[in-house]
């Protein structure tokens, strides 16, 4: 068998896409599976055992010049020749719905219910209902595994394999973590401002844990606002990162806390502990929690249906409680 799974963006999509792979593979060994990305977050799919081929797209250039649409649609109908028994739309999008149709004959995707874009189900073959304010991961389970007919359980994906692989990394990010002490990540960073805790306050966790506090950054703002909590702290701030290095940096710390955003989330698939902050999104409905992945809310009252970028409650969780429950993964093992 020979499937394509269309899930273009963004990193904690994908990644909560990815955990799909081991069951299907596991249960179909020689199935080949190539995935469509958006060249962007191409590298959080790379070394994966599980994938065959990745085919990276750049339909967002499309908005900046429109003469790359004509590109992007030839590079479509080349790949449509890899004969597909299946194309598996997991973003459940107009465009990826529309990506999906060259690729392929049979298309599976949500039906008109399950995907904020209800249009885009009319694409498809064979459609798969999954309640919109399920969880994420549910819900990837759902349109990769149940699709093909594959049962997987809550146990089975809180015992998952580690799904996110590096290779070649720098020898020079190690010298950055330390044996004597332990090795906390700081995510502070995402895509909207409402989603980030504040630097102040980051900066006050860091010197309540007294660790080797390391900060993360993917952008010029992100590295003005990891100085600052670097200058009013002991925090480390580190060099910028490509994907497959912070996979590394990740798979060697002992705990990551951070905001709602794709390198917090590389935590959990990594099987590594984590703390994820939520404001103005659903905690529950974009995490998995397990002994050492946990949460912590604010008492927003979050419609997954339609989020509020102007929530910015998340400013009114307290840092104590967040210290509290790094303190007891950190040192007790769970919380």
């Amino acid at each position: 068998m020979k499937i394509a799974i269309v899930k273009l963006s963004a990193m904690g999509d994908i990644i909560h896409a990815m955990v799909a792979l081991q069951f299907i593979k596991k249960k179909i060994p020689n199935i080949q599976i190539d995935w469509f990305v958006e060249e962007a977050f191409s590298k959080v799919l790379e070394y994966n055992p599980h994938i065959d081929n990745i085919y990276k797209l750049n339909l967002k250039s499309i908005k900046k010049d429109k003469k790359n649409l004509f590109s992007q649609v030839s590079m479509l109908k080349e790949y449509s020749k890899n004969d597909y028994d299946f194309v598996i739309d997991a973003q459940g999008l107009i465009k990826s719905a529309i990506v999906s149709k060259y690729l392929g004959k049979n298309r599976i995707g949500f039906d008109k219910k399950s995907t904020r874009e209800g249009t885009a189900s009319f694409f498809y073959t064979k459609k798969i209902n999954s309640a919109y304010d399920k969880n994420v991961i549910d819900r990837n389970i759902d349109i990769l595994c149940k699709s093909l007919d594959i049962q997987v359980s809550e146990k089975d994906l809180i015992n998952k394999e580690p799904f996110l692989f590096f290779e070649d990394e720098p020898r020079e990010i190690y010298p950055y973590l330390r044996s004597q002490k332990r090795n906390v990540l700081f995510i502070v960073g995402a895509s909207w401002s409402s989603k980030m805790y504040s630097k102040e306050n980051f900066a006050k966790i860091i010197n309540y844990l007294s660790e080797n506090c390391l900060i993360a950054w993917g952008n010029d703002e992100e590295k003005e606002i990891a100085d600052e909590i670097a200058l009013n702290s002991s925090a480390i701030v580190l060099p910028k990162l490509d994907l497959n290095n912070l996979k590394a940096v990740i798979k060697n710390c002992d705990l990551v806390i951070g905001n709602d955003t794709g390198p917090t989330h590389m935590a959990w698939a990594l099987n590594i502990p984590s703390i994820t902050i939520f404001g103005c999104t659903p905690g529950n409905r974009n995490t998995y929690l397990t002994n050492v992945n946990k949460i912590i809310e604010s008492d927003s009252v979050v419609n997954p249906l339609k989020l509020n970028k102007d929530d910015y409650s998340i400013k009114d969780i307290e840092v104590k409680e967040i210290v509290n429950l790094a303190e007891g993964i950190l040192y007790e093992g769970n919380c």
